[in-house]
């Protein structure tokens, strides 16, 4: 964002060519790191628009179309599919708290909607609903739902969903936990860490993938201040205050988010140089 809560447009090419060039795989277009859920509709498929068309195929993009409204979320993935995302990223319905029989039939509507792959997205810590193993077993009878971005953080979890079927993609997505889960086996870790030290995570994501478990361990605890220090005011606040620390984006942000507060410049600060991350 601009100081006036504007999407910067120019600050967000330069972000992706910075990610690419650290070797992150994909982009997440208006996932829940960063901004989405203070964006109008207009806005959020613009967003995924530039994303799709700036990428130019140098990359997967892959873009967040859920929301707490079945309708919404069938609209907005449509739109994403149109303008030519590899995949779409559904998270939870929030606040109004679905049972396991109203996330089955949500994500069902939408992925009879469309033809494109359908990643499931579970952060109960966030949404206030939690979706079950057996549901989401069940919502593999629709062809096009092929992965899931778990963020419990619970390797117990991750087991599970794992034992579910081999074809089906695990991703981790609680950096905490995210190298203990790939050396389980899960697929990759979509990452808020990502976000501030993409080449470190990339490269202990790839040794874990790749099971060297000695190396995968010790960049994850180079890494561990920011997995637990991006989280010392809610997300995206102290990633947001990171990137701008580091001259890579304005300092806009929108309400109700604020500023984080300076009580915790030291301590991410610290967390930033244990990383090795330059500012």
């Amino acid at each position: 964002m601009l100081d006036d809560g504007s999407v910067d447009f120019a600050r967000l090419y330069r972000l992706i060519d910075w990610h690419i060039a650290a070797g992150t795989d994909a982009i997440v277009a208006v996932g829940t790191t960063g901004e989405s859920a203070t964006l109008e509709v207009k806005e959020h498929l613009s967003v995924i628009e530039h994303t799709v068309q700036y990428v130019a195929c140098r990359v997967p993009v892959i873009a967040g179309t859920g929301a707490n409204a079945t309708a919404e979320a069938t609209l907005l993935t449509r739109e994403a599919m149109a303008m030519g995302v590899d995949a779409c990223l559904l998270v939870t319905p929030y606040y109004n708290k679905p049972t396991q029989e109203g996330m089955y039939r949500h994500f069902g509507v939408i992925a009879d909607a469309v033809d494109g792959p359908l990643f499931l997205y579970n952060v109960p810590g966030r949404t206030g609903c939690d979706m079950l193993p057996a549901t989401v077993e069940r919502l593999l009878s629709f062809d096009n739902i092929v992965g899931i971005k778990e963020a419990k953080g619970c390797l117990q979890r991750i087991r599970e969903l794992l034992a579910i079927d081999p074809g089906f993609v695990v991703f981790s997505g609680d950096d905490a936990t995210a190298c203990e889960s790939i050396l389980l086996g899960c697929r990759g870790d979509v990452s808020v860490t990502a976000n501030v030290a993409p080449e470190k995570m990339h490269a202990m994501c790839a040794a874990a993938l790749a099971g060297d478990t000695e190396r995968a361990r010790m960049l994850d605890q180079e890494l561990a201040g920011l997995h637990r220090d991006l989280f010392l005011e809610p997300n995206p606040i102290p990633v947001k205050w990171a990137l701008r620390r580091m001259g890579l984006i304005e300092a806009g942000i929108r309400l109700p988010l604020t500023p984080m507060s300076e009580a915790y410049v030291a301590p991410l600060e610290q967390a930033m140089l244990q990383a090795g991350v330059e500012f």
